[in-house]
């Protein structure tokens, strides 16, 4: 008895997969770059001729409300609008609005399921400032302040999925309305076609049961163990940050991020691994850099100097591919999605399982 449980071999990726992926985690991640398609396909002048009359405005900024997977998008946004915005965009994740906040900002409220009850306490405060709203959701109270207020306007989202598997459909939906609203460049429409195409073939090499030996399978393996940190330049925070979140909710990991070059002018002592608890803070971790083509020359010295000397026997370098900051960033959004799957897979967890979450808003729900 004890030579035939032995003898039973472990269970692949597939093997996991069909055990632990109750709500068809495996099948969002593959549809990726076809929501991003879909969300830019659904937003446009015809569909919503309001977009016209909302471009005449001299906009300060835009002011995106926001919690978790739904916020995303607006972190994306603002690293856009960094690079070659018209104007500002402030991401607020909170209810209520900024002492600063009055109606010359747009605001732009996101929410998925349209009941996060932070964006919608703040998008009622915008509207009973005058400010103007932009919504996007799948329903809910705040698709209904659409019917109440005329300073409210709706871009319906697509439902039946969770929040953090729905960034394609959220995000390219932002975008879209912010570019026909002239606050970003519109991407050429043989551009988009052109870098969709390439999101599709990586999205395809990333798949982990499909390439169950290819390089997100062996990083994944390597990362079963140990803590990790993940750094990268500022005007890939949003990457950064949306890696965390992947890991924290889909594998149930804790992660630690780092932008460069603020890093560079306190954690880097922290690295350097003197202290003494260096064994258990620096030298184990592993160390992930998120890097783009497109990264200013002094931020890829400070990089390189850090790979050098910090304490850390593991680190990779995940380079972003693509011909834009765009591009890179939702490169790197498939990757993140992909390997925090394939990690909750190894550490026999279902990547759609939140049971702290859905403990606290039952909790929140019985104290109103």
């Amino acid at each position: 008895m004890e030579q035939a449980e032995q003898n039973v071999p472990e269970p692949t990726l597939l093997d996991l997969a069909a055990t632990l992926d109750k709500e068809g985690m495996i099948g969002f991640t593959r549809r990726f770059h076809q929501d991003i398609q879909n969300g830019f396909d659904a937003v446009n002048t015809d569909l919503f001729p309001w977009l016209n009359d909302l471009k005449k405005a001299p906009w300060t900024g835009i002011l995106c409300l926001g919690m978790g997977g739904s916020a995303a998008g607006g972190d994306f946004l603002a690293a856009l609008a960094a690079q070659q915005g018209g104007c500002p965009v402030v991401v607020h994740r909170d209810y209520g609005l900024p002492a600063w906040f009055d109606a010359t900002w747009l605001v732009l409220a996101t929410s998925h399921s349209g009941n996060t009850e932070e964006t919608v306490a703040a998008a009622e405060a915008a509207l009973k400032r005058d400010a103007t709203v932009i919504v996007i959701a799948t329903g809910g109270m705040l698709a209904g302040l659409a019917e109440l207020s005329p300073r409210c306007y709706l871009i319906p989202t697509v439902g039946g999925q969770p929040p953090r598997t729905a960034f394609g459909h959220i995000f390219s939906r932002q975008l879209a309305a912010v570019e026909h609203l002239g606050l970003l460049p519109r991407q050429e429409q043989e551009e988009r076609h052109a870098m969709l195409e390439r999101l599709a073939a990586n999205n395809q090499h990333f798949d982990v049961l499909s390439q169950p030996e290819g390089d997100i399978a062996l990083l994944a393996a390597g990362l079963l163990e140990q803590p990790m940190c993940v750094v990268g330049p500022t005007e890939l925070s949003p990457a950064l940050n949306r890696f965390k979140n992947q890991m924290n909710e889909n594998a149930a990991r804790f992660v630690r991020i780092g932008v460069l070059p603020e890093m560079n002018h306190n954690e880097s002592v922290a690295w350097g691994g003197v202290g003494p608890d260096s064994d258990a803070s620096a030298s184990s971790q592993a160390l992930l850099l998120l890097t783009w083509p497109g990264m200013h020359p002094r931020v890829q010295q400070r990089l390189d100097w850090m790979v050098a000397h910090a304490s850390t026997e593991t680190a990779w370098n995940l380079v972003a591919e693509g011909h834009s900051l765009l591009e890179c960033l939702l490169y790197l959004c498939m990757v993140m999605d992909w390997l925090s799957i394939t990690l909750a897979f190894l550490h026999g967890k279902d990547p759609s399982a939140i049971a702290p979450i859905n403990a606290l808003k039952a909790h929140l729900d019985a104290v109103q």
